[in-house]
């Protein structure tokens, strides 16, 4: 679950790493009201010949957090703010396991750096590598933290004017792939994720 946050929270906040100064990009990535669209993930596994793929929308308010729903093969709902990761449970949020929480803490907090424009966090974790033009870019993500470097390889970002792919590679040989579409900013919230965020 904390690998495919951190990649929701690469994808939603790195777009403009290619234009703009730190304080530029932070400054930026405060503007929209929020950003909303759809996501297709594929988990591909050594153990199997077919990727594991996951569908849904999501949701990010800045300062706030994200709301990731996952609607295929499952419903899912999750949210990640201050206090944490939690999961909806048809009547409440929750948290999804207790006892594996605080093995999170430096992931949640890594992911609120992103989230909030925060990216001397992101330096901290990551060497950045840009190539490409505006209309048509990568960003590689190279861990030089000995936390991240046992989780990934490196992240690559694709995109134009909004993130349209990220691939995960990990240290144990899986590979997660995530495309996103009908990205929208600033666009009026549904019930729902109001009141979550």
């Amino acid at each position: 679950m904390k690998k495919w946050l951190l990649a929701a929270a690469l994808t939603l906040t790195s777009p403009l790493l290619w234009a703009f100064s730190t304080a530029e990009l932070s400054q930026t990535l405060q503007k929209p009201a929020n950003v909303q669209g759809a996501f297709t993930q594929e988990r591909h596994l050594k153990s199997l010949t077919k990727p594991m793929t996951t569908t849904g929308q999501f949701v990010l308010v800045p300062k706030k957090g994200l709301l990731w729903h996952m609607q295929k093969p499952f419903d899912n709902r999750l949210r990640v703010r201050a206090d944490g990761i939690m999961q909806w449970n048809g009547k409440s949020w929750v948290q999804p396991n207790q006892s594996k929480m605080s093995g999170q803490n430096r992931q949640i907090s890594l992911f609120l750096d992103l989230l909030g424009g925060n990216t001397q966090g992101l330096e901290k974790q990551f060497d950045l590598q840009l190539s490409g033009s505006q209309q048509k870019w990568t960003l590689r993500l190279n861990p030089k933290t000995a936390l991240m470097k046992q989780i990934f390889n490196h992240i690559d970002i694709s995109g134009d004017s909004v993130v349209r792919r990220i691939e995960l590679s990990e240290k144990q040989g899986d590979r997660t792939v995530m495309r996103f579409n009908q990205v929208q900013t600033g666009q009026e919230l549904d019930a729902f994720a109001k009141q979550a965020l």
